[in-house]
């Protein structure tokens, strides 16, 4: 029976892979839709101009799911919380640094996007959503199916109020909180069906903008995704290895090595979540006890998000710049405090961190939701990054904590990043059960 459960295990991973197929080709699409689309808008540029309309309508779509997300993800995000800081010093601590270093990852992004200015030149229209989109009456009546959105900053304060509200009933808030998680599968399920769609609008909203500024616009974008992986580069090096390096001793490089295999995983589904049941074996292996991985990795994967705060933060400035209405700093500040708590929801799927992304722009400047769709078309470029960022952020995290509260075998982790115990690909299949 023992080796037909193995044989199951192992016929798991190629399912898991299939699966991960699917949004692969989501991938690929939106990378043929951005190159298709900056073509037409350098080749016919009053042609690219026209296809506004179809970034337009997935904007609208996105701004449509934005107060569902924020609402469901805030209210389950808090009954995380409580849940994490029961475990007691494990979890209080986890907590604290999460949120610590994903505001000190939000403040990195704001301070490089004022730095660069990216997407200066650009000149997007300002979206507003009471102007038809053309004066094509097929166009008006498909823009006008869509629903219009709920005000995001209400909803945010509702959220929280529910939550904590939730959290003050105990057990007998558990059904109601049950029935919110039922309610997010579905949210989530639909925002999954929109960005099937994020193809399409790419296609639009680069030709549109390639067809009205020519080359700038390629430069602009290219000069954003170049800064956001040097940022994470920086962040990954400098602010989480010396960070490693100060508390525990160790080598940021060796442990990125350790992990080599896991990030390979991660570039090819653009995903941290497909490494997760490893990234748990492999920082167990490498000293760390069960129970302190077993509360900081999933906790991690929820508020413990330091590539997606960079990229929230560098792309609303991208957006403003690019729309020729820069934030003043207080708008930036309160841009960062909105992110801080909205960013918790941001994790493990497709499109909530551009649906996070939409809310504080809407929730600050709602004129600057008509420079999403260049995001859109962008967005896959940065996901990689983001996702390994994410990653390793988690995994720097797990040592840290283990060292705080003593529950790492520092001596098994200087052997096992140094290459004198490798890690054994059979533990994987023990983990599964």
């Amino acid at each position: 029976m023992a080796i037909t459960e193995h044989d199951s295990a192992a016929t798991d991973a190629p399912q898991q892979v299939k699966k991960k197929d699917r949004t692969h080709w989501l991938y690929i699409s939106v990378i043929a839709a951005v190159v298709l689309g900056a073509i037409i808008g350098l080749v016919a540029p009053d042609l690219g101009k026209a296809l506004k309309p179809l970034g337009d309508g997935f904007v609208a779509l996105i701004k449509m799911i934005i107060a569902p997300v924020i609402f469901c993800t805030i209210v389950l995000g808090i009954g995380s919380i409580a849940k994490a800081a029961t475990v007691g010093k494990v979890g209080g601590l986890a907590l604290l640094y999460f949120i610590s270093m994903s505001t000190f990852a939000l403040a990195l992004g704001l301070i490089v996007g004022n730095i660069i200015h990216p997407g200066e030149g650009l000149d997007l229209q300002p979206y507003d959503p009471s102007k038809p989109a053309s004066s094509n009456a097929s166009v008006d009546f498909f823009m006008s199916l869509i629903p219009g959105s709920l005000p995001v900053l209400p909803t945010l304060v509702v959220a929280l109020l529910v939550g904590f509200a939730l959290q003050g009933m105990g057990k007998s808030g558990e059904p109601v909180l049950n029935g919110i998680q039922a309610i997010q599968k579905v949210v989530f399920r639909i925002m999954m069906m929109i960005m099937w769609v994020a193809p399409i609008g790419a296609f639009g909203a680069i030709a549109a903008v390639v067809g009205a500024t020519g080359w700038a616009a390629i430069g602009s974008m290219a000069i954003l995704m170049g800064a956001f992986y040097l940022t994470c580069i920086i962040f990954i090096v400098f602010v989480l290895g010396t960070l490693l390096r100060l508390v525990t001793g160790l080598n940021i490089f060796l442990l990125l090595k350790y992990l080599a295999r896991e990030y390979l995983l991660i570039f090819s589904t653009s995903s941290s979540e497909s490494a997760l049941p490893r990234l748990i074996a492999k920082m167990e292996h490498v000293g760390v006890s069960k129970p302190v991985v077993g509360i900081t990795v999933p906790t991690g994967y929820s508020f413990n998000l330091d590539g997606t705060a960079i990229y929230l933060t560098m792309s609303a400035l991208f957006v403003s710049t690019a729309m020729g209405m820069p934030m003043n700093l207080g708008e930036q500040i309160g841009l960062l405090v909105f992110m801080i708590i909205a960013s918790k929801g941001a994790a493990g799927v497709t499109g909530a961190g551009l649906a996070t992304l939409a809310a504080g722009l809407q929730a600050h400047r709602p004129e600057l939701l008509g420079g999403m769709g260049v995001i859109v078309g962008i967005d896959k470029f940065m996901s990689e990054a983001r996702a390994l960022t994410n990653f390793t952020g988690n995994a720097v995290a797990t040592l840290l904590i283990g060292k705080w509260t003593h529950e790492v075998d520092l001596d098994q982790a200087k052997a096992v990043l140094a290459g004198e115990r490798p890690f054994d690909e059979a533990l994987m299949e023990e983990s599964m059960h």
